[in-house]
């Protein structure tokens, strides 16, 4: 081959390094686009942009202020002593402690809010006024105020407050419902008492139950909540109020990645209550109540575990007139689903007493319609059954038991029930123990031991016993062994 030849040839491959195939032909691609080009696939979908919340954060940010609360605490010399009375070295911090004030103490406090009305009324959590001799409200342009505490609900960790002021900036009510679990949201507060702190996260679950809390369902969050951020509002990505930043969870004091806000929804209702009335008023129904676990659905016939199980009902009570029996299951209320035995004390809850609900319930294999006219109380107890227990397995059911006497009859107000003396096997891994009093086997009245073993022998799978513990009845699954 003549060098001119071999010229031409590297030449032509030269120019073929820089050509690509792209739609059927060869189209110039540069050198540095064939070196660093990505492999795609043409499904392959495009990268979002991370969410921007200056537009929301100028927007809202002069709604949100800071709130700044004086409580009087009266402390006493003797408080200020280590130790306990009799103790030689309370002897000695009595006789030589150093002078400290006594009488009243000044404890301050630091937390957030949202303007919700230009005339001054302003939501934030309960816990942050509580106790409150003096709250004062700071705006973003510096302004401050002295607030009136118009109400507070401990129940929902609610309150509002009103400042003498007009024109003044509003946040947007949004609504938690249509809220979505995975979504953008940004919270703006005062953590640590940085007024106007900007933090955000996403959706990390909604509907959440916290213990000993019936009325709220959490909005749950990895937003970063700290002391301070109390009482501030939870923004949508449409820069509306969803939810106002209640709790946290923390082993430390501090922000772990799960905080818990009030849904708006929730905290609406309770500033229209405290606006209008003073006071947030419940409707009561009169039950005890638990839930309903697969063990307990089979032993009642349910296809599935869901309602709220009646292990107990108050003489008197609006349930007792409306006809609720002590093992039912309540399935809806006027035509909302129950699924959660936690969400029957918030639906009852919604209602003004006096109001009339329908009630669906599940007895003895099928279903009835009852009406019920609420009463105003403190919320449905709930009573929860203990697990864990013995591993041993002797009996069926793994009871020593024996017939009440005359004066436990008389105390615990029972015509039968039987006393547990021991519990093991499947009764201890159900939770049973001794001091227990069995009053029912599936909803069968006990009043013999004999008649105990011959519910039990005809017994299949899982039994519902309805025990007496403690004052209060609760059902228990057990799975018979």
């Amino acid at each position: 081959m003549s060098k001119k030849a071999l010229t031409a040839m590297l030449a032509a491959v030269a120019a073929a390094a820089t050509l690509g195939y792209e739609g059927g032909k060869f189209s110039p691609i540069s050198p540095t686009q064939a070196q660093t080009a990505p492999v795609q696939s043409a499904a392959a979908p495009q990268a979002r942009a991370l969410p921007d919340f200056t537009a929301l954060v100028e927007q809202n940010g002069p709604a949100v202020v800071n709130i700044s609360t004086t409580a009087k605490v009266r402390t006493s010399a003797q408080e200020q002593i280590p130790g306990e009375p009799g103790d030689p070295f309370y002897e000695f911090f009595r006789r030589f402690q150093i002078p400290a004030p006594q009488g009243d103490q000044l404890r301050r406090g630091v937390g957030s809010g949202f303007i919700v009305s230009a005339d001054g009324y302003i939501l934030t959590n309960a816990h942050v006024i509580d106790d409150a001799a003096e709250v004062t409200v700071k705006l973003t342009d510096n302004r401050e105020f002295t607030a009136k505490v118009i109400g507070a609900d401990k129940r929902t960790d609610v309150a509002l407050v009103k400042i003498d002021a007009k024109n003044l900036p509003v946040v947007r009510i949004g609504e938690a419902a249509k809220s979505r679990v995975g979504e953008w949201v940004a919270a703006i507060g005062s953590p640590f008492g940085l007024e106007n702190t900007v933090t955000a996260g996403i959706i990390s679950a909604k509907s959440r139950s916290l213990p000993d809390e019936n009325y709220v369902p959490f909005i749950q969050t990895d937003v970063a909540i700290n002391p301070g951020n109390s009482g501030g509002p939870l923004f949508n990505m449409a820069g509306e109020v969803i939810g106002i930043n209640s709790q946290i969870y923390s082993r430390t004091g501090g922000y772990m990645g799960l905080s818990f806000a009030v849904p708006i929804e929730v905290a609406m209702k309770v500033k229209n209550d405290l606006q209008k009335y003073g006071k947030v008023s419940r409707g009561r129904l009169g039950v005890t109540i638990q839930g309903v676990t697969q063990e307990l659905a089979d032993s009642f016939g349910l296809k599935k575990p869901k309602g709220a199980l009646v292990a107990a009902v108050e003489p008197k009570s609006p349930a007792e007139k409306a006809g609720i029996k002590t093992g039912d299951i309540i399935l809806a209320v006027d035509g909302r689903d129950i699924e959660n035995s936690i969400e029957l004390p918030r639906v009852i809850g919604e209602s003004r007493p006096g109001t009339q609900v329908k009630l669906k319930v599940w007895r003895q294999g099928e279903t009835k319609d009852l009406t019920a006219s609420l009463g105003e109380m403190p919320a449905e107890k709930v009573a929860r059954a203990d697990t864990g227990g013995s591993k041993s397995q002797s009996g069926k059911l793994g009871v020593a038991v024996r017939p009440l006497t005359d004066e436990e009859r008389k105390q615990l107000e029972a015509e039968g029930g039987l006393m547990v003396e021991q519990a093991e096997g499947a009764a201890a891994r159900a939770g049973v123990q001794a001091g227990d009093v069995i009053l029912a086997l599936n909803n069968q009245p006990v009043k013999s031991v004999d008649q105990l073993r011959r519910l039990v022998d005809k017994s299949r799978g899982s039994v519902a016993l309805l025990i007496q513990r403690e004052g209060n009845k609760i059902y228990v699954p057990v799975r018979l062994g």
